[in-house]
């Protein structure tokens, strides 16, 4: 199956919080290199591994990174993913939901990265209500890209996406939203599930915050 495409945009939520005095990051998903480009100005002596499953968008990211390179991070070899330590920051940008057993790999480098390191992801968020809207309406038709990209794996919601981490050997260290400008349709949706929460017994708030943002944003530090 084809990848997600690649694009140029910089996730500067992400960005902001790689620390400045990183040593090695590996970037995982680097498409095109654009976070590299972005970062290393701002911490030039930092060693930045990229890694592609694409080996067209890793040659383009070659001269942006460190080093950068193509490959599947759940199928490369033992000697080589040893090679990616140490490290003291990972990073998976709209990634994980792409892997086939992100609970094993999460727990693979929880036990190989600094003490002091971090691991940064973006996740989107399957509860959107535009999501649950596509449930509800039978629509549920993949697309190239976007919360209904057709190469997802798994869909995760903020409740399980805390999950993973804990389950893993992570502490969340930072936990915010993405929540983007309003569309039509969007307040109907929510005010109908306000209703469809209040009828099964849950949290309304709760069930009306967790279907708007459309990404979740996380800094993890080993437990």
């Amino acid at each position: 199956m084809k990848q997600t495409p690649a694009h140029d945009t910089v996730n500067y939520d992400l960005l902001n919080l790689i620390p400045v005095t990183a040593r090695r990051i590996v970037e995982v998903g680097c498409m095109h290199g654009q976070m590299a480009r972005e970062y290393l100005p701002r911490n030039p002596t930092a060693n930045y591994v990229g890694i592609d499953i694409d080996p067209d968008y890793a040659k383009v990211a070659e001269q942006f990174c460190t080093q950068a390179f193509s490959g599947d991070i759940e199928s490369i070899n033992s000697e080589k993913f040893s090679q990616l330590f140490p490290s003291d920051c990972w990073i998976f940008g709209d990634c994980l939901e792409h892997l086939r057993d992100p609970w094993s790999l999460l727990k693979n480098i929880r036990t190989s990265i600094d003490q002091d390191g971090c691991l940064l992801a973006c996740i989107p968020n399957a509860q959107h209500w535009s999501v649950q809207w596509r449930l509800l309406s039978g629509k549920f038709h993949y697309e190239d890209s976007g919360l209904m990209d057709k190469t997802h794996l798994r869909w995760l919601t903020r409740t399980t996406m805390v999950d993973m981490f804990t389950s893993t050997g992570w502490k969340i260290e930072n936990l915010f939203d993405r929540i983007p400008n309003e569309i039509p349709l969007q307040a109907f949706a929510l005010k109908g599930l306000e209703d469809f929460a209040k009828i099964c017994g849950l949290d309304v708030n709760t069930a009306k915050h967790d279907a708007m943002p459309i990404q979740y944003i996380f800094k993890v530090v080993p437990a």
